[in-house]
């Protein structure tokens, strides 16, 4: 299927492989102000999740010997993108500011990735996804500082990617993009006892994608607008305040009403973008059904676009969650739950007659459990997925 090709005895290729980790947004970003540079119309803030359980994988190499771009996402060749093509320039334009770079910019890149984790299934793996990109690039041409930047050119949710903990993506104001960047706003270290449950109710790659998702409700959601405008501003500074006290009933408040009116806005957007399904609107509900019996916030939700939750909660209340979600919506599979190690606790029966659920056995096909982490990460030559003549592993297996 592919030819394998020889390099010269005297060409040495530069091989260098990064890991990046999902984020997941508790302040949405949804749409562009520019599409091209991919500017948004209001701030962001994520939580980035540790590596451990869910990372992109990235290779790259470049040669004067290589005839063209070549990225392999999952073992399969990419037709080149605008926003690859893009993104490349952009690392390339950056490179050519250094003095004598260790590899020439105007070389052709081959790029071997995959992810650990579904793609394109609304868990944030374009953003792992490019945030490994340019995170590997940088170091293959030893560009230094800020990075956030490049990687917002390939993904507007991969700039908060390239930080670990709690991370900030300010919209900015000028034309050029230029303070349209992620800063951290706490490290993983900051708030030990959050985790973080995914349910995936779907591993299959969403009707509409985000990108056209956002473009339709940009052109046809007055919601979006009004938003972008009056809502997100007040809410960034709520939540940047209750991460810094670690304050979780007002984190879990704030997380659950802004997913709400983010999936209000792809309602109300013509068409509509319809991601969630009848598992995620269970999971919603006994959220609020527990958090309700408890008298207090113990848990919150956040869906992305796409049907699988993301279930931010306290160490301690894990083993609740965890016997709850198999009881409601396992149907029965070993590997239920994976992840972090994790012991469920025993339901009462009088609990599951208190709340108002019926099961939908095979809703959810398992729950993850994680963490906050880590940005990027620098691996070692023995977990490049390419050789050294530049061609994925794969393919002389």
């Amino acid at each position: 299927m592919f030819q394998i090709r020889k390099m010269s005895s005297e060409e040495v290729l530069k091989l260098v492989t990064c890991t990046a980790p999902v984020n997941i947004a508790v302040i949405k970003y949804w749409g562009k102000r520019n599409e091209t540079l991919i500017l948004p119309v209001n701030d962001s803030i994520s939580v980035t999740l540790s590596s451990n359980q869910m990372n992109a994988k990235t290779t790259v190499t470049a040669s004067p010997s290589f005839t063209e771009d070549k990225i392999w996402l999952n073992r399969e060749l990419q037709i080149k993108s605008g926003r690859l093509s893009l993104c490349l320039e952009e690392v390339r334009a950056n490179a050519r500011m250094i003095a004598n770079p260790p590899v020439n910019p105007e070389w052709k890149v081959h790029v071997c990735s995959e992810n650990n984790f579904p793609t394109a299934a609304g868990l944030a793996s374009s953003a792992a996804g490019y945030a490994c990109l340019v995170t590997a690039l940088c170091k293959l041409y030893n560009i230094t500082g800020d990075t956030s930047v490049l990687a917002r050119r390939g993904s507007g949710s991969a700039c908060r990617s390239v930080y670990g903990g709690f991370v900030h993506w300010q919209m900015g104001v000028r034309e050029d993009g230029r303070d349209s960047i992620a800063v951290q706003l706490a490290p993983s270290s900051h708030w030990p006892e959050l985790r973080v449950l995914i349910c995936v109710a779907s591993d299959s790659r969403k009707k509409t994608s985000s990108s056209v998702g956002m473009k339709n409700s940009v052109e046809t959601s007055p919601l979006l607008k009004f938003r972008a405008e009056h809502c997100v501003p007040k809410r960034t500074r709520e939540m940047i305040q209750a991460i810094q006290d670690k304050n979780f009933p007002v984190f879990a408040e704030l997380t659950m009403k802004d997913s709400n009116q983010f999936h209000a806005v792809c309602q109300d957007t013509y068409p509509p973008c319809v991601y969630l399904n009848q598992a995620s609107h269970a999971v919603s509900s006994l959220v609020h059904q527990i958090n309700s019996s408890s008298h207090n916030l113990v848990a919150a939700y956040t869906f992305d676009a796409g049907p699988n939750a993301c279930i931010f909660l306290l160490e301690k209340d894990v083993p609740h969650f965890l016997a709850l979600f198999r009881y409601y919506f396992s149907d029965g599979a070993s590997e239920f739950i994976r992840g972090e190690t994790a012991v469920e606790s025993k339901l009462e029966d009088s609990e599951i007659a208190s709340l108002s659920m019926d099961k939908i056995p095979g809703g959810l096909k398992y729950v993850l459990v994680t963490k906050v982490g880590d940005g990027p990460e620098l691996l070692g030559e023995d977990d490049h997925l390419m050789d050294q003549n530049g061609e994925p592993l794969f393919c002389s297996k």
